[in-house]
């Protein structure tokens, strides 16, 4: 049955040319980009994995860039180690001729040039460096980043090389030296603490006790025990007997002995009414044995054995009480000491590189929290502006005392090390003893930069084989991306041709089937 209103042939036609335009647009898109996987919509699956594979590549370039610059900054350290090995081989030439029996003018010739060798090792170590980076000064080892690692999970991790520094330095150790008032990171406090008496706890070192209490009979004796133990400048001994207030305040260097003497002494000078001459039994060992002071009664004396006090001068922060302690504000370097003694201890922050004065206020809170210090409380103010303003730590004492020394606060610049060559510093040839010393001396420098330019040349050595790894990596991950999603030029040009030929057949058919309705026109002439 023929139709004017439906043209099955055409339709069908129409279908076959739509699927030959697709076709041809999609092998023209491969030809133009060259490739065959270009989006994801092309093959999700391939396109992902060739995505992922990229990215590690592009990271491996910047790998390579990582390990080049790392085998520059190996290489210039191996370089300078290499020169200071042959400086110092020089100079054991010139040690070795000292050993001769020379006179003094000419060991003061050998001197000079040892002095210039040493200089001139001096430089080329403070030279050393690339980017910034000195091996040969300090301890801290350098990482230069190595790979990227995926494991079958997906999760990436990075590896380095870790390049040991080697410290061919020449200075001596020096300390870091304090800060003073106006420095940057300057410790201190305005408050102060003030000294208190408090009672000695019963059964510590000098606390009394009586044989007896209530007043003394005609016939009876009293007998005090101090107890034994180390004697503190400031405490204080006292107690009334016949109404007289006896009392001794400790000197430094005072035994218990020392005390006991001295309240003996203190009742005779009292002249109490019915009291014998003091007397008593010092312990052998003050500090471990007890020591007595006894008083005969000849009649009635008045005693209260409630009277008796010990108590030492505590200048510590009592209850409730506060301080504050300031750090300066200004720049912090990398290795500055900061302390603060609380409880008998000091706790000591060391710098880290970037720190600023509120870094070091949080450092030594954090000190003192992990300390749990009875009754301590720290809180911080951080500064405003750390490069002008100071930080405040406060130190409270809650639920007790703390003792607190504010004249143990303090701060110090950055110690440094004795370099790896110090010892070129005491090399002396002016006497055939100092010489015989110095010969000694410069073979274990010597050994000291032979193993520092063998370590860097490992080091570099590690390196650039990685490096080349890494390029090889990068050269066999970029082949895979192209087998997965490169286009075969070949055949899609082949295809091509073929596709333009069905293109132009299907134009052909549904120009003829757009025809079929024409013919049912005769049927009606």
């Amino acid at each position: 049955m023929s139709s004017i209103l439906t043209n099955n042939s055409a339709m069908v036609a129409l279908d076959t040319l739509r699927n030959i335009n697709r076709n041809l647009a999609e092998v023209q898109n491969q030809i133009s980009t060259g490739k065959m996987v270009n989006t994801a919509k092309d093959n999700a699956a391939v396109w992902a994995i060739s995505t992922v594979m990229s990215t590690d590549v592009a990271s491996f370039k910047q790998i390579n860039d990582s390990l080049n610059v790392g085998s520059a900054t190996v290489g210039v350290a191996r370089s300078a180690a290499e020169t200071v090995t042959g400086l110092l081989q020089d100079m054991k030439e010139l040690i070795v001729s000292a050993q001769a029996d020379l006179n003094d003018d000419d060991r003061s010739r050998i001197q000079t040039d040892i002095t210039s060798l040493r200089t001139q090792i001096g430089n080329i170590v403070n030279a050393a460096q690339f980017n910034g980076v000195n091996l040969l000064k300090g301890s801290a080892a350098m990482s230069v980043l190595a790979s990227l690692d995926r494991d079958s999970t997906g999760t990436v991790t990075a590896t380095s090389i870790s390049v040991s520094r080697n410290d061919l330095g020449t200075s001596a150790a020096a300390d870091g030296v304090a800060k003073e008032d106006g420095d940057a990171g300057y410790v201190s406090s305005s408050d102060s603490i003030d000294a208190t008496d408090v009672d000695k706890e019963a059964g510590a070192a000098g606390t009394i006790t009586a044989s007896q209490a209530g007043a003394l009979s005609n016939g009876e004796t009293l007998t005090l025990t101090l107890k034994a133990g180390a004697v503190v400048a400031g405490d204080i001994f006292s107690f009334t007997l016949g109404g007289e207030d006896i009392s001794y305040t400790a000197v430094d260097g005072d035994t218990m002995a020392d005390v006991a003497a001295a309240l003996r002494t203190a009742i005779d000078d009292a002249s109490i009414t019915n009291a014998g001459a003091a007397g008593g039994t010092d312990g052998t060992d003050p500090e471990v044995n007890d020591t007595t002071i006894t008083v005969a009664a000849s009649g009635a004396i008045t005693w209260d054995e409630t009277s008796i006090s010990t108590t030492y001068s505590s200048a510590d922060l009592q209850d409730g009480e506060d301080v504050d302690v300031t750090i300066d504000g200004g720049t912090i370097a990398e290795g500055e000491t900061f302390t603060v003694n609380v409880d008998g201890t000091d706790y000591t922050y060391t710098a880290e590189d970037g720190d600023t004065v509120n870094d070091v206020a949080a450092g030594i809170k954090g000190l003192l929290d992990d300390a749990s210090i009875d009754n301590l409380v720290v809180t911080v103010t951080d500064a405003d502006d750390p490069d002008a303003d100071a930080a405040t730590i406060n130190l409270a004492a809650d639920g007790g005392a703390v003792a607190i020394n504010l004249g143990g606060l303090g701060s110090a610049g950055a110690a440094t090390t004795a370099g790896g060559l110090a010892a070129l510093q005491n090399i002396d040839v002016s006497s055939a003893t100092l010489a015989a010393t110095a010969l000694t001396s410069i073979e274990e420098l010597l050994n000291t930069a032979i193993t520092a330019s063998s370590s860097f040349g490992s080091a570099q050595k590690q390196i650039e084989a990685q490096g080349e790894f890494v390029q090889s990596l990068m050269d066999s991950l970029t082949s895979g991306i192209g087998a997965m999603v490169d286009a075969d030029m070949e055949a899609a040009s082949a295809k091509l041709q073929a596709i333009q030929v069905q293109q132009q057949l299907g134009v052909q058919a549904l120009s003829i089937a757009n025809q079929s309705p024409q013919a049912l026109l005769a049927l009606f002439r």
